[in-house]
């Protein structure tokens, strides 16, 4: 960890297990289709959604906030503590985002392998995702319609009676007389028979609301724009436009148009020979919508002014760890590739994972990072057999705090980091299971062997995770690669194989 700074401390915070979805048995097997590929929360904290490598999206919704409501102010006052609120979700539903496809132009399968979902802000209330596979995204509505079905009526006697009444002819012909004072008049009165008496009784039915099922329908496909493996979406802070990054090209895209987009940035050579690297995520700034970011596998961040030109080839502000630009190996350049950034809600600084290091950096001070944080700093002898195993190629995906004092990022072992911004202190590592707390010993990770498509990770297909353990007793090579951080309260969702789990402090 380098640098240092005049910010107020953090108070450490604690960290309790929350929820866990789909848990499994240690030995139980799991399939590579129900492996979790990306998370993401909506800007309320209200829905977080999944999606898997069978191309599904799975959404779940927060329903603790009922059960507070119940807790009336009078109560909470005459408390001499503060309630602490405990977050909870349930699954809300669940569908089929992409299937898998055959390109015959190329001749190359389309995995149905959900990349990124990300939630779209909206002005009615109306939930609207956006989800990607390889090739296409599409933008999906949830919508809860209210269900309806005919059902009969329950019937009072003595409403019946009188309804057999009104139906008759004689009522409609009958004397001119006065009504009697009681609003009856006497024959009336003596025609409406008892309960017992034997009437025609209609068949009355009405139209009763029995619930809400949830159900998402398509609206819109933007395909056929990419050439190259789509691994970044971002929505831009205007509610109009989204970006979508492949390994070369970055297009813009209106919500409303799905026919045409925009390429803004595009880093093919008129020679791939000549390829030295590839994008590997892009971010829009959260306050500035004509900034943004994009990461590339040589271990820059590029900012871009949309308003300076159509095609953003020249970058406004670059950020490069001098470190990285030292002796350089084959296996250090790797190891360099960044694999995610995040921009902190308040837009200044920006949170960048390599395979190495977690790294934040400020705006307003673009030489070199404000801090650097060692996450795999014990694997380093060891990237020629990382290499080897196809693990050095692995994603780890980074995530702020809300008020972007904290951040996180994933690990092997099923191990999450946690660590302040102010670096106060070095961070905490918790696993995920319903015991995060208990003690860790690095161990080196293996991975089943898969192949590679391109000079970076961003091409590398996972293979599917062993839960098994070794014979020398060390733990398994499953790995913590996705993980979200909940816009508002300090709760982590994190993904572990086909297991969502979600922690709150």
């Amino acid at each position: 960890m380098t640098s240092s700074s005049n910010e107020s401390p953090t108070r450490p915070l604690e960290w309790n297990f929350s929820q866990v979805f789909g848990e499994r048995s240690p030995e139980e097997q799991v399939q590579d289709v129900d492996m979790i590929s990306t998370i993401d929360f909506d800007k309320t904290g209200d829905y977080v959604a999944t999606g898997d490598r069978g191309g599904r999206v799975v959404i779940f919704q927060r329903t603790d906030d009922d059960a507070l409501n119940k807790t009336s102010r009078k109560d909470l006052e005459q408390l001499d503590y503060s309630v602490k609120k405990r977050i909870e979700y349930h699954y809300k539903t669940e569908f089929q985002s992409h299937e898998p496809e055959f390109d015959y132009l190329k001749s190359v399968e389309i995995e149905e392998k959900i990349n990124k979902v990300r939630w779209c802000s909206s002005l009615n209330g109306s939930l609207f995702i956006l989800s990607t596979n390889d090739k296409t995204i599409k933008l999906w509505k949830v919508r809860e319609p209210k269900v309806k079905q005919v059902k009969e009526m329950d019937q009072d006697p003595h409403v019946t009676s009188e309804n057999a009444l009104l139906g008759q002819n004689s009522f409609t012909s009958g004397e001119e007389e006065k009504s009697a004072a009681n609003g009856y008049r006497l024959d009336w009165k003596s025609s409406i028979p008892n309960q017992t008496s034997p009437v025609r009784q209609e068949s009355l039915t009405e139209i009763a609301n029995i619930g809400e099922a949830t159900s998402a329908k398509c609206r819109r496909v933007y395909a056929h724009a990419h050439d190259y493996i789509i691994n970044s979406i971002s929505n831009n802070s205007d509610g109009e436009l989204f970006v979508t990054a492949d390994d070369l090209r970055i297009n813009l895209w209106n919500l409303e148009i799905s026919n045409q987009c925009f390429n803004i940035i595009d880093m093919k050579p008129p020679n791939m020979e000549d390829l030295t690297e590839v994008i590997t995520a892009a971010e829009f700034h959260p306050v500035s919508c004509n900034v943004l970011a994009y990461s590339s596998s040589r271990g820059f961040i590029r900012l871009v002014d949309m308003r300076k030109s159509a095609l953003c080839d020249q970058h406004a502000k670059i950020l490069q760890d001098p470190e990285d630009q030292g002796s350089k190996s084959f296996f250090t350049e790797i190891v360099a590739s960044i694999s995610d950034i995040k921009f902190a809600s308040d837009g200044r600084h920006i949170l960048s994972r390599d395979y190495m290091n977690l790294k934040l950096w400020d705006l307003n001070m673009d030489s070199s990072p404000v801090a650097t944080f060692k996450i795999h700093e014990h694997l380093r002898p060891k990237l020629s057999d990382l290499y080897n195993n196809d693990s050095i190629f692995d994603k780890f995906e980074c995530c702020f705090s809300g008020d972007g004092l904290q951040f996180a990022t994933g690990s092997y072992s099923n191990q999450f980091q946690i660590f302040p911004r102010d670096r106060s202190g070095e961070g905490i590592t918790l696993e995920a299971s319903k015991n995060p707390k208990r003690k860790h010993v690095h161990t080196h990770p293996r991975a089943r062997r898969a192949s590679l498509s391109n000079l970076t990770r961003v091409n590398f297909r996972q293979g599917h995770e062993n839960s098994n353990s070794h014979s020398n007793g060390t733990p398994s090579d499953s790995k913590l690669l996705h993980l979200a951080w909940h816009p508002t309260a300090n709760l982590i969702a994190c993904a572990v194989a086909n297991s969502l789990y979600m922690y709150q402090a």
